[in-house]
């Protein structure tokens, strides 16, 4: 197994007590007596939550009920929706093929957002500093081992700071962190509500995400603990949603 490059960011002050904190809380959420016999129906329920919330952080604000009808024509929300449904059916080639993953994200996220001769085409890799950054993002990727939680916060991060895609780069960088969730087997069934929570939390989102772009250890810190706080609170949404869907 290789070695996790990320090792050393959980040991970053009060940043492994809140993994672990989240980690329970993930635990008892998949323990929930209603995923026995509707697990894909909250997933269902899951999946379009997620998407509205995100194209929200995007600047696509819509109610939910409204996303559910089907009434908003927003290519936004759709390139969202899109997004998410697709995750579990790319997870497998997440760790082989991340470039080309991130692609599909990007096409599926911004169609009838972005002109389509810019859609799957990330920009500024003709920048040195851009193309070093992107090739380590990959190889954290392509790694294995290593803490879930952690992996797709920096994924997540990253993709935020890099700001490759044009148009809702956001929901490209969003939907890789949960795609990472899924891959690393914390959240293999994608019932985490993380981006609802990141929006819930908008303010503390921006900022972190912001500082973490700074690649303080400060910062860095700053944004895990957000992460793991979106992921503890996150899985204490599947109740809701169980509950909801009776």
């Amino acid at each position: 197994m290789a070695e996790d490059p990320l090792s050393a960011l959980s040991q970053l002050a009060d940043v492994a007590p809140a993994l672990a904190s989240a980690r329970a809380a993930v635990d008892d959420a998949y323990r929930h007596r209603m995923l026995r016999r509707r697990g894909g129906e909250v997933a269902a329920e899951v999946s379009l939550r997620s998407a509205v919330a995100s194209a929200a952080l995007a600047g696509g604000r819509y109610d939910l009920a409204d996303a559910r009808s089907g009434v908003v024509t927003d290519p936004l929300l759709h390139g969202a929706l899109r997004c998410a449904q697709a995750l579990p059916g790319l997870a497998e080639q997440w760790r082989r093929a991340p470039r080309q993953v991130l692609a599909r994200l990007h096409l599926l996220a911004a169609r009838g957002v972005v002109a389509d001769e810019l859609l799957g085409r990330p920009v500024g890799t003709e920048q040195p500093p851009v193309a070093a950054r992107l090739d380590a993002l990959v190889e954290v990727i392509v790694a294995s081992g290593g803490q879930g939680m952690v992996r797709a916060a920096v994924v997540h991060g990253e993709l935020l700071a890099l700001g490759l895609f044009p148009g809702p780069n956001g929901v490209v960088a969003r939907a890789a962190g949960r795609l990472e969730l899924l891959s690393s087997g914390l959240d293999p069934r994608g019932l985490l509500l993380v981006d609802e929570v990141h929006l819930a939390r908008e303010p503390e989102y921006v900022g972190s995400a912001g500082s973490f772009a700074t690649g303080t250890p400060d910062g860095v810190r700053a944004w895990l603990r957000h992460c793991a706080t979106a992921v503890e609170q996150g899985a204490g949404g599947v109740a809701e949603v169980a509950d909801y869907l009776g």
